[in-house]
């Protein structure tokens, strides 16, 4: 390998590190990284020297970072499990936890096609379309619908299930209300909804979401989970599965919630981390 060839780009993202270390961001490291291959298109490590434009393009990239400008949003690209996604403004960022809450909807799809061979999921406040491509990417077959009030955030959904093929039907409207047609016929409903509670101190990053996407209303952030568990209650077939995730401290205001609501059996998911992230209820017979 030629070492004076990586020189240019380790430097430069040596610096940027350091001046995304000295404004407070973390992962400096990781972020100076992944802008070094976005603007330079490539690993550094193959990529060209950078020449004057593209030193003043990753400093300017830099400079929105420290300025608090998610990563996603500078780069227009966004992971989830298996999918590239568009990332933009007005569109909630993805984030790692909710590779699990997918995780538990697939699985529980999978079961259904098993059992009844074919499978209806619906993802209530479906953002980017991040979840519902997931399970229509990962179980083909499946059918899958994702509902989305925002017309920003549908218009990414939009955008990342056309670079797929099209596999989710993407309805514009309140997930409290939707799809009436697929009343008592679905098997899995999943959801990442807006959950946070109004005396949340979120991180900087956080903050650039959408407040749609953010607040879940109440003292407690409860009110639209709440509102979406008698949803799913009305969506789902006999012993259809409701999978949401929501913050660590609500496990059991949910698993209350949908007991109360008539679901048979509720139980509360952890992360990677093992704190309670996602409510995981059974519809009765």
């Amino acid at each position: 390998m030629n070492v004076s060839r990586l020189q240019p780009w380790l430097r430069l993202i040596g610096q940027g590190a350091q001046v995304l270390r000295d404004a407070g961001v973390s992962s400096a490291d990781v972020n100076a990284r992944l802008l070094a291959e976005y603007i330079a298109g490539a690993q550094p490590e193959i990529a060209p020297d950078p020449d004057q434009y593209t030193i003043q393009r990753y400093d300017a990239a830099i400079a929105q970072r420290c300025a608090g400008i998610p990563l996603q949003h500078i780069t227009g690209t966004m992971y989830f499990r298996y999918l590239e996604l568009v990332s933009r403004p007005g569109c909630f960022i993805v984030r790692p936890e909710t590779e699990l809450v997918a995780q538990a909807a697939i699985d529980a799809a999978r079961t259904a096609l098993s059992v009844h061979g074919s499978a209806c999921v619906v993802d209530l406040c479906t953002g980017s379309g991040a979840i519902a491509l997931s399970v229509a990417t990962e179980l083909p077959g499946t059918r899958v619908y994702g509902v989305e009030i925002s017309p920003e955030a549908l218009a990414v959904a939009t955008v990342n299930n056309a670079k797929y093929g099209s596999v989710v039907t993407l309805v514009r409207g309140d997930a409290r209300t939707a799809l009436p047609e697929l009343a008592h016929a679905c098997d899995v409903v999943v959801a990442n909804p807006p959950y946070v509670p109004p005396t949340a101190n979120l991180p900087r990053d956080v903050v650039a979401d959408p407040p749609l996407a953010l607040w879940g209303g109440g003292k407690d952030g409860l009110e639209l989970p709440r509102q979406l568990v008698a949803r799913a209650a009305h969506l789902l077939r006999p012993r259809g599965i409701l999978v949401m995730e929501h913050a660590e401290e609500q496990g059991e205001a949910l698993r209350s919630e949908a007991l109360e609501t008539g679901f048979q059996s509720a139980r509360t998911g952890v992360d990677l981390a093992g704190r309670a992230r996602w409510l995981w209820a059974q519809w009765k017979d």
